[in-house]
């Protein structure tokens, strides 16, 4: 009885000093847009995620058609998505030791009156794979599920970069 006396109190202790220090939840961004025009090819398995992941908040609907630009509140367009493979560290003997993953994407969004609302803007990710001869075909898997988790870290800085817009 004692202990569960003692432990109740320490609950609650401990929820008034979370609410107190302003602890909160992360929500879902809040987009000040309904429609949103995405010049990302459609068979792009990134444009699908973004798409796939703004219209999960229920606010936001992803226009890709070409003819219905007229639509959208505001336009997404991909200037350029480059992944690079580069050498990082090799052995004594010449031998490739680690490679640098890397992916860059370049996007500016605007309003339908052609108003820049987000600037010509570069993101760029990093991942660092070791590599040896007797793994490869694990390292090419790896590989791949790096570039996916890249991906998956792409969506959401887009997805807050586009919440931070405020249209007047």
């Amino acid at each position: 009885m004692q202990t569960t006396r003692r432990a109740w109190l320490m609950s609650t202790a401990l929820a008034a000093g979370l609410a107190g220090c302003g602890f909160e939840l992360r929500k879902p961004p809040r987009y000040a847009f309904s429609t949103l025009y995405s010049s990302i090819p459609i068979v792009s398995p990134f444009g699908v995620k973004l798409k796939r992941s703004l219209e999960s908040s229920g606010q936001v609907e992803v226009i890709n058609d070409p003819r219905q630009i007229e639509r959208a509140e505001v336009i997404f367009d991909q200037l350029f998505e480059l992944r690079e493979k580069v050498v990082v560290g090799r052995t004594s003997t010449g031998a490739i030791r680690e490679f640098q993953l890397r992916l860059r994407y370049r996007f500016r969004v605007r309003s339908r009156n052609g108003i820049e609302l987000i600037p010509d803007t570069e993101i760029t990710l990093n991942r660092d794979i070791n590599f040896n001869e007797t793994g490869a075909l694990s390292k090419e898997s790896e590989e791949a599920l790096l570039y996916k988790d890249m991906e998956n870290d792409l969506v959401l800085q887009i997805q807050r970069r586009l919440a931070a817009i405020r249209q007047n």
